[in-house]
């Protein structure tokens, strides 16, 4: 083990900006994993295992075993909203999860009530939220500030991490007041509306030294301002979109294709939604900045610009429509046109039937657990190695981002394996045959 990485010793407080289905979902889940009434399906953190060494050494141990990760009996959670709802009323809204499973941790979510959020309608057209602060851009963040300080006091919290779960905010790009930490905190004196709530969120969580992800498309963190701050206070964060049923269709799939050099005239995806999220996403606004985060992934996996016989013509098209009957259940359907041997063309047709909540809850999970780790492994910047959850991965300037979700996985084991002083991985395998021949 790294004498660097500080031990995961006491609580660890996971604040939300955004009670909603996703982090109840989470909330509920934790709960009941601790009550030992399911298990946590879909945490890579919880479930999963991680190679070490050459496979003849058979070395597998589960990543929760290999790196020191924050218990889930030390996880303290609360978080802001947009209305007053505590998290069981929350939870019992938003339908996700059964109601015999919500009353048996009914008593651990009642407690958590959420604070009044930082909300610019502005930003979310198609909410009304009841339970906001006001205040000027800096009184806001001095108010963030000052809950998350108040949470760690009354929880007795070791450490602070924030991960946005709260609504897509509109599409728009940065300016000059984004450039700089010294102009963002300009911007923040003058009360520039440019500043977005999430931005909000970020600043006073990394001015505080504590890590943020961001679970939605917005802008947040990919800002040279963030950036500077994160490494001025030696504190990771990550973005952002999580990574859920489509777009995870999509990076499992476009590089199948592409390793078999097959070629895609086309790629056709819709999807229906009836949650909160749908709803602000029925603004043409918010739904450019999904849409954004949705189409860079075939571009970036398929490369038409260095293929373009096989995908230089490529048409994409996503659309998401609000369809309130369906809460929760994303239904997605994806036509995809290929071409094989000779340019014969050929179909995929995908219907996914998802839970939107179900599958983001494990993500927010591990996003909090791995980004609390790199934290006290004194890293700082963008997390990179964590891009094997997110749709839209933030990198350095002049990076493209890796969305192949089998090369994200890769680096996110190999940068665990590195952390803990164990070989790197590579996939080569030619050394176990040249010891047989040696042996032989």
């Amino acid at each position: 083990m790294k004498s660097n990485i500080k031990p995961a010793a006491g609580k660890l407080g996971i604040l939300i900006p955004g009670l909603g289905a996703v982090a109840t979902t989470l909330i509920a889940g934790v709960e009941a994993v601790k009550k030992g009434i399911s298990k946590p399906f879909g945490s890579l953190t919880q479930m999963g295992s991680i190679r070490l060494g050459k496979r003849t050494e058979n070395r597998y141990p589960k990543i929760k075993d290999f790196v020191p990760l924050a218990d889930l009996n030390d996880l303290v959670f609360g978080g802001w909203d947009v209305y007053a709802d505590n998290v069981y009323e929350a939870a019992s809204s938003a339908k996700v999860l059964e109601p015999g499973l919500l009353f048996s941790v009914k008593e651990g979510l009642e407690k958590i009530v959420p604070m009044k959020a930082a909300f610019d309608k502005n930003y979310a057209k198609n909410l009304d939220g009841t339970h906001v602060k006001t205040g000027t851009r800096r009184e806001l963040a001095d108010q963030v500030t000052e809950d998350i300080l108040n949470f760690q006091a009354q929880n007795d919290c070791d450490r602070i991490v924030l991960v946005w779960c709260g609504s897509t905010e509109i599409y728009y790009e940065a300016s000059e007041i984004h450039q700089s930490l010294a102009a963002f905190e300009a911007a923040l004196d003058a009360d520039d509306k440019r500043i977005s709530p999430s931005m909000i969120y970020a600043y006073a969580a990394l001015k505080l030294g504590f890590p943020f992800a961001n679970g939605a498309p917005n802008l947040t963190v990919d800002i040279p301002a963030l950036v500077e701050l994160s490494k001025l206070t030696d504190t990771p964060i990550a973005g952002k979109d999580f990574k859920t049923g489509q777009t995870l269709m999509k990076t499992i799939l476009a590089p199948g294709l592409a390793a078999r050099a097959l070629g895609i005239k086309g790629w056709f995806s819709t999807n229906i939604l009836g949650n909160r999220d749908g709803l602000v996403l029925d603004d043409p606004d918010n739904f450019k900045t999904k849409e954004i985060s949705k189409l860079g992934v075939l571009e970036d996996i398929l490369r038409p610009e260095d293929n373009p016989d096989l995908y230089g013509e490529i048409f994409h098209k996503i659309r998401i429509n609000y369809y309130p009957p369906h809460g929760d259940n994303k239904e997605s359907w994806d036509n995809i046109d290929i071409f094989g041997w000779l340019g014969y063309p050929m179909q995929i047709k995908i219907n996914f039937l998802c839970r939107d909540s179900i599958l983001a809850a494990p993500i927010a999970l591990d996003l909090a657990l791995f980004i609390d780790l790199a934290k006290r492994s004194e890293m700082s910047g963008i997390q990179e190695w964590l891009s094997f959850y997110l749709k839209s991965p933030q990198t350095l300037p002049g990076l493209r981002p890796e969305n192949d979700i089998f090369k994200q996985l890769m680096k996110l084991q190999n940068t665990l394996r590195h952390l803990m002083g164990e070989d790197l991985i590579t996939h080569l395998g030619l050394d176990y045959y040249q010891d047989l021949v040696e042996a032989l």
